[in-house]
């Protein structure tokens, strides 16, 4: 099979199920069910590792591996920007049944930004291999701050587009429904543009951390996109089941710091010492396995303390 016939495929793939997503499972503005929300956690992961199973059939171990490694570098950051996501629509107040379509609309915009970041790192690599280093020290940075500084934080109202937008645009006090317009004495954008807004030029940020995460990885650009892309199309279930566990997952921080770290590190040395994929992959599984247990036991320790 043609590695353009593998594009075209997986993009329709991806334009299909955010179609069904959108029109037919999730067409009611209600706020997902913890149940619903793991159901569906556990389908994204499902068809992620269906497709390593159609990468090792079509271009061997290597490629399952690259992939399986990237997805899950992505899903874990992921998972401490969906807290800082959290904070965001608390700030805003936005109501329950507009977060999910904030959220959709969000991965829209993420998939576009992500394909152009993704295709540009590629590109500055090839060429100037030197920028891997850049990159390196970017991740390790990124993760020695998130440690010391136990978990981002974000203050919505100091983004610099959201300021610029009021500026430049009228807004209305209240939510208008779903719309992100709305017609009065004249066009006002409503709260819930500003928030996504806020969601789109908050994911940048988190690229830049990201995408070189899964670089030092592999540079088959292929792989790079479609494991950035099956990690952002399970966000918004993940994040539903993030929003109502969040209290058990205390020391993930910690354990997506040392992820950027280790990864941060790989890059650096990938010109003396070749960290194998399997490895990156057990290395990046056991601790996010170690930082979870912890969490889950502390939680434990200290109900039973009460």
């Amino acid at each position: 099979m043609s590695q353009l016939l593998f594009w075209v495929l997986f993009n329709v793939f991806v334009a299909a199920m955010l179609a069904l997503d959108l029109g037919v499972f999730h067409r009611s503005t209600e706020r997902p069910t913890l149940r619903q929300s793991l159901i569906w956690s556990g389908l994204w992961i499902a068809l992620a590792a269906a497709f390593a199973g159609i990468l090792y059939r079509t271009q061997g171990r290597t490629a399952a591996l690259e992939f399986s490694t990237g997805y899950v570098i992505e899903l874990s950051l992921s998972a401490d920007n969906l807290f800082i996501f959290l904070l965001i629509f608390r700030y805003f107040r936005l109501p329950d049944e507009q977060q999910y379509r904030v959220l959709f609309w969000g991965i829209i915009g993420a998939i576009i930004m992500r394909a152009v970041f993704i295709f540009a790192g590629v590109g500055l690599i090839r060429r100037f291999h030197w920028i891997i280093y850049l990159f390196g020290v970017l991740l390790v940075y990124s993760g020695l701050r998130l440690l010391f500084q136990s978990g981002a934080r974000v203050d919505p109202a100091k983004n610099p587009v959201l300021r610029l937008f009021r500026r430049v645009f009228p807004v209305a006090d209240d939510y208008a429904e779903d719309k992100f317009f709305v017609r009065r004495e004249k066009l006002y954008a409503t709260p819930l543009l500003l928030v996504l807004l806020i969601i789109e030029t908050t994911d940048v940020i988190f690229a830049v951390d990201s995408i070189p995460a899964v670089l030092s990885i592999t540079l088959n650009t292929f792989i790079v996109y479609t494991s950035n892309i099956f990690a952002i199309l399970g966000l918004r279930s993940l994040f539903f089941v993030l929003s109502s566990l969040m209290d058990i997952f205390e020391y993930l921080h910690y354990g997506i710091s040392g992820v950027l770290v280790f990864v941060g590190f790989k890059m650096l040395l990938s010109h003396y010492y070749a960290i194998r994929t399997d490895v990156s992959l057990a290395v990046i599984g056991s601790i996010l396995l170690v930082t979870i247990v912890a969490s889950a036991l502390h939680r434990d320790k200290s109900i039973l303390q009460r």
